[in-house]
């Protein structure tokens, strides 16, 4: 961990490992994926101890609590040091991840191209005859 002060909460994702670019970190601090003390925040804001960001990553979201500032991107161990998730984040992550495998894969895509038969049916179903 760096002793930096200033810090744009973009890097700081970056650095934290939830995203994989700085850009797409950025992109998402502007769609309004991360909320820093339950206000959106901007790209260019600075990041500080002890702020509590809301970070939502495709289908999860993550409730952390900002324990170190670093710029420079580093391995996921020290990653980890740069915030603690809290309890209440991972007991709902844990749930939706039950959730999802109780539910089972999704639909199973075709196995090929379809047969002449299949086309047939696929004709006579939208009314689309040649």
């Amino acid at each position: 961990m760096d002793d930096e002060k200033d810090v744009r909460i973009d890097k700081w994702l970056w650095a934290a490992r939830f995203f994989k670019t700085r850009s797409i970190a950025a992109q998402a601090v502007t769609g309004g994926k991360v909320h820093g003390n339950g206000v959106r925040v901007k790209p260019s804001r600075n990041v500080q101890l002890g702020d509590i960001l809301t970070i939502r990553c495709g289908d999860w979201q993550y409730v952390v609590a900002v324990r170190g500032i670093s710029s420079r991107r580093g391995p996921a161990a020290e990653a980890r040091k740069l915030y603690e998730e809290t309890a209440e984040s991972v007991n709902t992550r844990e749930r939706q991840r039950e959730d999802r495998r109780l539910l089972g894969p999704g639909p199973i895509a075709p196995s090929g191209r379809p047969s002449k038969r299949d086309r047939r049916l696929i004709r006579s179903f939208t009314g689309k005859e040649e």
